[in-house]
């Protein structure tokens, strides 16, 4: 993108400058709606996230320059800073929750990506804790991107089955469809369960932290052939948050079945996930994909908006 550095304060009307401005005044607005929030809840809710910028996705140092600048920038405590879930990411995340930085780890898609970053969260919160750091005000989400996995499977698998003569694996690997993604979300929350297990977590907890909660992201249903409520359906308990399109609350409230369902099911989770490595498919590797796309639309539609900026300035 040709960004060296980011503009940390005003002078000229720059495209960066603006955008810096701008963003920092709006989510210090909505930081100050949610404030009672925050406090009511002790700091577990009420904040609101705020991107790094795209450019820096794979370059931790310059990932954590930005946030302790827009943070600072902002200046609320009830602010979590956006960093992309990336092979780089671990450094920036320890620096920053160590920092005393709230972090929303986002654009995970699988197992493997969520339990790197929550590891490094732990690793930033242990330093911090160690070295009696007060811990009570930095909190962490790991948004799990969930439909987009169902989108990418249920195509190859339409194209497994078309190639399929006998009917009954025909059959099997239709029934596929819809279900990967919430089998491999029940396993993430399983990884969830174990990384902060009261066991292992109430030494950190004792002293003001808090675990990292998983979050459901993209959760607004794109086949219009499934209910659409079930990535709300299926994925409800406890330490969780749900970050639902509007369209999908209005679902939920006419028709939604509030149940503590995530952790039910895990053995047909594993089946349905065997079933799909059996068939040759590398879960992993279409959320490394998924993850690369992610990266590379926020850039695009970053792009975007500052050519936009950059023409209102310029005029």
């Amino acid at each position: 993108m040709g960004r060296e550095q980011h503009r940390p304060s005003g002078g000229a009307f720059t495209a960066d400058g603006c955008y810096d401005e701008l963003t920092a005044d709006d989510v210090r607005d909505a930081a100050d709606l949610l404030s009672g929030v925050y406090e009511k809840t002790k700091h577990l809710d009420g904040y609101v996230s705020i991107e790094v910028l795209p450019a820096y996705a794979h370059d931790p140092e310059r990932t954590v320059a930005y946030a302790r600048h827009i943070f600072n920038k902002v200046g609320r405590p009830n602010v979590m800073i956006k960093v992309p879930g990336t092979m780089e990411s671990p450094e920036a995340i320890r620096a920053l929750i160590y920092d005393g930085i709230s972090v929303n780890v986002t654009l995970l898609f699988s197992v493997f990506q969520y339990e790197r970053c929550a590891k490094s969260f732990l690793q930033g919160l242990i330093k911090a804790v160690s070295e009696g750091r007060d811990v009570t005000k930095t909190a962490s989400v790991a948004s799990m991107f969930i439909s987009r996995i169902d989108s990418k499977v249920d195509s190859l698998l339409d194209a497994f089955a078309s190639r399929e003569n006998q009917l009954e694996k025909k059959g099997a690997i239709m029934a596929l469809k819809g279900k990967v993604a919430v089998a491999n979300a029940k396993m993430i929350y399983r990884s969830y369960k174990d990384l902060f297990a009261p066991a292992k977590f109430m030494d950190l907890y004792m002293k003001g932290g808090r675990p990292q909660r998983v979050l459901w992201a993209s959760t607004g249903t794109k086949n219009p052939l499934y209910n659409d409520c079930l990535y709300v359906d299926e994925l409800i308990g406890p330490m969780t948050v749900n970050t639902m399109p509007h369209a999908t609350v209005l679902a939920f409230e006419d028709h939604g079945k509030p149940a503590l369902t995530l952790e039910s099911g895990r053995s047909e989770a594993e089946q349905v996930l065997i079933f799909l490595e059996q068939l040759g498919v590398s879960l992993d590797r279409i959320c490394e994909e998924a993850q690369d796309e992610g990266v590379k639309a926020f850039e695009q539609s970053f792009e975007t908006l500052m050519k936009s900026i950059a023409a209102k300035v310029g005029s």
